[in-house]
Order: C-alpha cells, then sequence, then structure tokens
C-alpha cells in the first residue's frame, strides 16, 4: 500500500497539494506516482508567473519508464518553483511528500472542492 499523508489533498492524477501559511498551495507528486514511474530523470516545472486553471498541464516528468504530465490542481498563479528539484529530479523517488515542485497562489474565490482527502486517494490507489 502507497504512503498516503492525511494532512494533505489529492488530484486523481497523483499530485499532493498541501496549503501554506499565506495561502498559497505547494504541489507535488505523490509516493504512489514515483513508485509507479520509477526513476524520476528529468522535470520541467511552469514558469513563475504563469496563470493556470484547474486541470490545465503545467509541466512534465520523465522517468526510466515513461513520460507525464504535471497538471495544476488549483487555479491561480504560479508564484514560486523548486530549483533543487529541477536540478535532482531523484530527490521526488527518495522522499514524494518531502520534495514540493512548485506553489501557486489561487485565485480569489477558488476553492479545492475538486480535490481528494487522504482516505478518498487510498481508495483510489487500493
Amino acid at each position: 500500500m502507497s504512503n498516503v499523508p492525511a494532512d494533505l489533498k489529492y488530484t486523481e492524477d497523483h499530485e499532493w497539494v498541501r496549503t501554506e501559511a499565506g495561502g498559497a498551495v505547494a504541489i507535488g507528486l505523490t509516493d504512489h506516482a514515483q513508485k509507479t514511474l520509477g526513476d524520476i530523470v528529468f522535470l520541467e516545472l511552469p514558469e513563475v508567473g504563469r496563470a493556470v486553471e484547474a486541470g490545465d498541464p503545467v509541466g512534465t516528468v520523465e522517468s526510466v519508464k515513461a513520460a507525464s504530465d504535471i497538471y495544476a490542481p488549483v487555479s491561480g498563479e504560479v508564484v514560486e518553483v523548486n530549483a533543487d528539484v529541477a536540478d535532482s529530479p531523484e530527490d521526488v523517488n527518495d522522499d514524494a511528500y518531502g520534495t514540493w515542485l512548485f506553489k501557486i497562489k489561487p485565485k480569489s474565490g477558488t476553492s479545492g472542492n475538486g480535490l481528494l482527502d487522504a482516505a478518498a486517494y487510498a481508495k483510489l490507489v487500493g
């Protein structure tokens, strides 16, 4: 069974979402995603300042097995990108929940209603 921390929200596309102090949300790849992908060798992350809509493909993760899109879990503006993980994408394999990829400042009035809680995500990846 995959590791699914209870304090995070999740997408059906296997991203995790954590609300930060100040209201921005940090986004990363779940433990299930990194296990499925295998060794991650490249990450393409969105540019700071980019406006995104929930569900938009905003980046790419490439592993030795496959390439997959990374989707925005909420609508808003990309306010920060983790340059360290772009240089060392294997960090996602080492610590999926400790390695955030980018942060979005959600649009006013945007809710995370489409996000799954830990129990629903655990059921999804079962």
